[in-house]
């Protein structure tokens, strides 16, 4: 198996989290070796520590073992890079991917794919054009709990979903997330992991109704409340909320009734309740998505096997739910095709 070679673009707190899995790759004997690192505002991020939802492996981070680049291009052109890896403000996606992917590198992309769909779609056709892997980090889709609904979902232990509902709520993140016209706000950063789930456990819904509203200045919708309209009638509903102050921190969960049983998830524990037999709390495994999530995009890579997981027309179809979510809300809940 070949060693290959990685850049990481973005070294703000997602970049540092994928960073801290990377090295624990390296640690572990995996045929990955970190080899850059690219920020316009690096030399100041080295020495300064990161803020986000969960908390990363350092406060402060030596990076004298890599070669730092404030400019892409630079990196590029100096490095013989196999994968990049991108942790870029949500607008930069697009056209960074497409571009390194045309190079023949791969390209492991952070959640949201992109600021709109359109682009996101550009991006799916450009990986299949040149056929280079490109993987969107919808983390969940690799976290043990939501793993686990995935896994009763497909084989059915527990009869059909009749039911669910998911959370995620913290305080507003700082700095670019709160100009709307660049984050999407609420809806599309943080709202987009449940949508994500949605779609991928259940399919694309025919139709949504969102209520949403803005509270911080500035951003775009900062909560909303969605119900996902199946054939089925299942009823099924995803909230997420940016404006929870004091001591909240952060808090994602979900709740799916299946004919035969129920799963929840809270403070990091599933309780799953058989409706014939005694529940019982699931055994997953400790590691976060994160860690799990590039370790199947670089096996992938090195096996020259395509991604299963989370496919960049999956990442643009969730996508597309959110961008009906938002019609939606701007039209006080009415129900919109996705």
């Amino acid at each position: 198996m070949m060693m290959l070679k990685v850049g990481l673009i973005g070294f703000g707190f997602m970049g540092r989290m994928h960073f801290d899995n990377y090295v624990r790759l390296m640690s572990e004997g995996a045929e990955v070796q970190l080899v850059a690192i690219c920020d316009t505002r690096i030399e100041e991020l080295k020495n300064a520590s990161a803020r986000g939802n969960i908390a990363t492996a350092q406060e402060v981070y030596d990076l004298s073992p890599y070669r730092l680049y404030e400019n892409i291009e630079e990196m590029l052109e100096k490095e013989e890079l196999d994968v990049v890896n991108i942790t870029l403000p949500t607008p930069l996606h697009a056209d960074l991917t497409i571009s390194l992917l045309q190079r023949g590198i791969h390209v492991l992309c952070e959640k949201p794919i992109a600021r709109t769909s359109e682009e996101a779609h550009r991006m799916a056709e450009a990986a299949k054009q040149t056929g280079k892997t490109l993987m969107i980090g919808q983390c969940l889709r690799f976290w043990p709990a939501y793993e686990y609904a995935k896994q009763c979902v497909t084989d059915g232990r527990y009869g059909s979903a009749l039911s669910g509902s998911f959370f995620r709520g913290s305080a507003a993140p700082q700095g670019w997330f709160l100009n709307g016209e660049l984050s999407g706000g609420c809806m599309l950063d943080m709202h987009i992991h449940d949508t994500d789930m949605i779609n991928w456990l259940f399919g694309k819904p025919d139709q949504v109704s969102s209520i949403a509203r803005n509270v911080i200045p500035g951003s775009a919708y900062d909560s909303v409340s969605t119900n996902y309209i199946y054939a089925d009638g299942k009823v099924l509903n995803a909230q997420a909320d940016w404006t929870l102050q004091g001591d909240f921190g952060f808090a994602m969960s979900y709740r799916i009734n299946f004919e035969g049983g129920n799963l929840i998830f809270e403070r990091d524990q599933l309780r799953v309740n058989p409706n014939d037999q005694p529940g019982f709390v699931a055994d997953l495994p400790a590691d976060m998505g994160y860690y799990r999530e590039i370790k199947h995009f670089l096996e992938a890579v090195a096996k020259n096997q395509p991604i299963s997981v989370c496919t960049p027309e999956s990442a643009a179809a969730s996508l597309e739910i959110i961008e009906a979510e938002i019609r939606s809300a701007d039209n006080r809940g009415a129900l919109e095709k996705v």
